[in-house]
C-alpha cells in the first residue's frame, strides 16, 4: 500500500537548490534575505514549498547548521600537535567568508542556534582532549581558554584569528595540565 498526501521532507535537490541560495544569500546581503519570498525569487521553489520546511530565518541557518561539514583531523597520537593542528583549523574556518559571516548572522539570532553553532565549531578541539582522556571540566575550560580569544578576534574585533596566541595558549595550558 502506498501513502498519499505530501512527503515529510523536500526532496534532496530541493533542500540543496535552497540551502544553497540561501549561504549565498547569507553572504551576499545578510540574514534579513533569508525570507521565504526571497528565497522563492532566487531559487524558483514555491513559497509554500520554503514556507513549510523553513517558515523562519531561524528556520533556514538551522538547516545551514544541520549541513554544514564537519572537519576532523586524524590524530597523531601527540596531544599538543593535535590541539595545534586544530587550532590552525579553526583559526582557518574563522577567516573564510562562510563561517565568519555565518557568526555574524548568529550574533542576532536565537541565543539557542547560536550556541549550538559555536558548539559545532569547537567540537574538533573537544574531540581532541576527550581523545587524549582529559577530564571534561578540564577540557571545557581548555577550550575556553584556547578558543574564546579567538571568537573575540573573529566576532567583535573584526580582525584576523591571531594563530601564534591561540598555539601559546594551548602550549600553556598543556603546561599546566601536566603540573
Amino acid at each position: 500500500m502506498t501513502k498519499t498526501g505530501r512527503p515529510a521532507g523536500p526532496a534532496s535537490d530541493t533542500t540543496a537548490t535552497v540551502l544553497t541560495a540561501a549561504l549565498d544569500l547569507l553572504l551576499t546581503e545578510g540574514v534579513g534575505a533569508l525570507t521565504a519570498q526571497r528565497l522563492h525569487q532566487v531559487t524558483g521553489v514555491s513559497r509554500s514549498t520554503i514556507y513549510r520546511h523553513w517558515p523562519t530565518p531561524t528556520a533556514v541557518l538551522a538547516a545551514l547548521i544541520d549541513v554544514a561539514p564537519s572537519p576532523r583531523h586524524e590524530p597523531s597520537g601527540d596531544l599538543a600537535q593535535d590541539l595545534h593542528t586544530e587550532v590552525d583549523a579553526l583559526c582557518n574556518r574563522l577567516r573564510d567568508k562562510p563561517v565568519a559571516a555565518f557568526l555574524q548572522a548568529l550574533v542576532g539570532a536565537d541565543a539557542d542556534l547560536r550556541h549550538r553553532y559555536v558548539e559545532y565549531l569547537l567540537a574538533p578541539v573537544q574531540a581532541v582532549l576527550r581523545d587524549a582522556g582529559v577530564p571534561r571540566t578540564a577540557a571545557d575550560d581548555a577550550v575556553a581558554a584556547i578558543v574564546s580569544p579567538l571568537l573575540v578576534d573573529a566576532l567583535l574585533l573584526d580582525r584576523p584569528t591571531a594563530r601564534a596566541r591561540a598555539h601559546r595558549a594551548v602550549d600553556l595550558h598543556l603546561m599546566e595540565a601536566t603540573r
